[in-house]
Formats: structure tokens, C-alpha cells, sequence
């Protein structure tokens, strides 16, 4: 009979601490076994462009901080918002991630009237990745070479002078439009169907200036064939620390505009699956390697926390929206 009692005493304390076990697991949300298989990191548009890039460089930091492969997919197309798509509708376990631009998760919204995902319920924040300042290049036979020199003859030639993008909508098309709007100007936008012959355009001379990333415009910048006139961030880029600001020109004080790449998770990912992607992006960011890298790409690594990342990601779409909405940009 004590035998009995015994063998049941130990068999109920097994399974409370079993039942604990269990709870206590739920509780953390699985994140003491994430990621229990490989991480799918998606990105939504072509390999060989700069988001991808961007996202193969964190795929293998990731890959050693959480030791499980990362699978770098593309899945481009609709601007972004095929690859967004996908990951807003996966399971929310982690294991689905999402590298978007500033465009999938704070300009698109703007643009269209009908989205698949709504960025600010359908992605839980994880971590800012890095800002990509652009540089304002212009044509080597443009008679500005500086921020104040662009104020100048902008707004005694701006009906002389034109300005290309990657297509309406995009981030140099805002860039452009937020240049027009504290300038007081009416430089004529020409849109392409892709960065590549916005910049050779100018280049040759047929458009005065655009907004291009560092790396794209690095060849052209080289060779003699462009000049690098400002940079849209706050301070100068660690590469070209002699292209000043164009906030710098009184009359573009406001002008501090970015693109951005940000890690993305499905919303109703647990916090402490949350939580520990962050860990390990800011500590993939503070890798001398993967810091090397990226800033050979023109990205400066740039972690935050989810709840920092949240608020950048609705000041961002807010600053966004208001741009399109002055300068009356509208997709047909």
C-alpha cells in the first residue's frame, strides 16, 4: 500500500512538472527550440538587385547567429507586394521571413487602393536592417557641383532641367517631388522601367540629374561620366565623405529622405521568437564582416529594437504619404 502511494505520488509530481514543462514552452513561444528547421528569408523582387544582395549578406549572418540554414526566395513582381503577400499570409512561426524595402511596407500604401496585406497588421516588426542613402548624380556637363550651387541654378533654370527615375512612385520619383516641393520648382520628371537607363540617361547628358544608390552609381562616378552633387541622409556617407548633404543648402534643411531595408516577421509571431530574431540581427549587424559588406553596397547597418522599428516604419509611411499626396503622385 505505501508502495502504491509511493509510485502515484511520483507518477502526479511527473506530470506536473510535465504540465509545467509544457505551459512554460507555450509561454515562450517555442522560442527555446527556434528555429527547429531552416528560415526562409523572403525577397520581393529579382536576385542580382541591391535588396537581394542586402538580404543574401544577412541570410548567412543569420544562418550562423541561429544556427539553422536560411534560404534566400525570391519572389518579385507588383512592386514588391507579390513577396510581401506571401509572407503576411504564412504560418506566424517564424520561419517565414520577409527583407522589404521601404516601398513595400511604407510607400505602396499610398499608391494603390487595393493591397493583399496591410503592412502595419499583417508584418510584425522585427528589426530595421540598414539605410541606403541616395546620392543626387548628375551629368558631368551640369554647371552645379554642390548643394548650393544645385539651389541656385535650380531655381533660376528649373524649367531647363529635368530629373529621372525607376518608374513612378518609387523612392527617387519622391526624392524629385520633395526637391520640387521645399525649392518651390517644376523640374521635369522622366520615368524609366528600371534604374539602370534612368542613370546611363544621364550619363549621356539626355536628363540633368537622379537619385541613385551608391553602388549603382560608383562605375559612372569612377569613370568621370556623372558627379556626385549631394547625399538624402542627415550626415555624409562614410564612402563619400565630401559629398555634403543637400540638407545642408538652407532652402533643403527638410530634405533627409532614405530608402530603407527593414526584417519583417507574419503577424501573431510570438514575442520571444520576435525577440530573438532581433538578438541575432543586431548581433549579425555589429559583425565587422557583415558591416564591411553592406557598406560596400552603399547600406549603412542600422538594428533597432521591434517597437523602434514599428514607430520609424509608421513615421516613414507617414512622411511617404504626404510627399505623394503634395506632389499629386498617382499610378494609372
Amino acid at each position: 500500500m505505501k508502495q502504491n502511494i509511493q509510485f502515484l505520488g511520483a507518477t502526479l509530481i511527473c506530470l506536473m512538472l510535465g504540465t509545467t514543462g509544457s505551459t512554460l514552452a507555450q509561454t515562450r513561444g517555442g522560442a527555446e527550440t527556434y528555429p527547429s528547421s531552416a528560415v526562409t528569408l523572403v525577397v520581393p523582387f529579382s536576385a542580382g538587385g541591391g535588396v537581394d544582395i542586402v538580404g543574401r549578406i544577412l541570410g548567412q549572418a543569420l544562418s550562423k547567429e541561429l544556427g539553422q540554414s536560411v534560404v534566400v526566395e525570391n519572389k518579385p513582381g507588383a512592386s514588391g507586394m507579390i513577396g510581401a503577400s506571401a509572407v503576411a499570409s504564412a504560418k506566424p512561426d517564424g520561419l517565414t521571413l520577409l527583407l522589404a524595402s521601404s516601398g513595400e511596407s511604407a510607400i505602396n500604401p499610398h499608391l494603390y487602393k487595393k493591397m493583399s496585406y496591410d503592412p502595419s497588421k499583417d508584418l510584425a516588426p522585427v528589426s530595421l536592417i540598414a539605410k541606403i542613402p541616395n546620392l543626387l548624380t548628375a551629368s558631368a556637363r551640369m554647371p552645379f557641383n554642390n548643394p548650393k550651387e544645385l539651389v541656385e541654378y535650380a531655381q533660376q533654370h528649373d524649367k531647363q532641367l529635368s530629373y529621372s527615375s525607376a518608374g513612378v512612385g518609387n523612392i527617387q520619383n519622391i526624392s524629385g517631388e520633395l526637391l520640387n516641393k521645399l525649392l518651390g520648382t517644376h523640374i521635369l520628371h522622366i520615368p524609366y522601367k528600371g534604374s539602370a537607363q534612368a542613370l546611363a540617361d544621364v550619363t549621356g547628358g539626355q536628363v540633368s540629374f537622379t537619385f541613385s544608390s551608391a553602388a549603382a552609381a560608383l562605375p559612372y562616378l569612377e569613370a568621370g561620366k556623372v558627379k556626385a552633387v549631394g547625399v538624402t541622409s542627415e550626415r555624409p556617407m562614410k564612402k563619400f565623405p565630401d559629398v555634403m548633404p543637400l540638407s545642408s543648402a538652407p532652402e533643403l534643411k527638410d530634405f533627409i529622405l532614405v530608402n530603407w531595408f527593414g526584417l519583417f516577421a507574419t503577424a501573431g509571431t510570438p514575442d520571444p521568437i520576435i525577440q530573438k530574431l532581433n538578438k541575432a540581427v543586431v548581433r549579425s549587424l555589429n559583425d565587422p564582416k557583415v558591416v564591411q559588406a553592406l557598406e560596400t553596397q552603399g547600406a549603412e547597418p542600422s538594428p533597432m529594437t521591434p517597437a523602434e522599428f514599428g514607430k520609424f516604419r509608421q513615421e516613414q509611411s507617414e512622411l511617404f504619404g504626404s510627399i505623394i499626396k503634395d506632389a499629386g503622385i498617382k499610378l494609372d
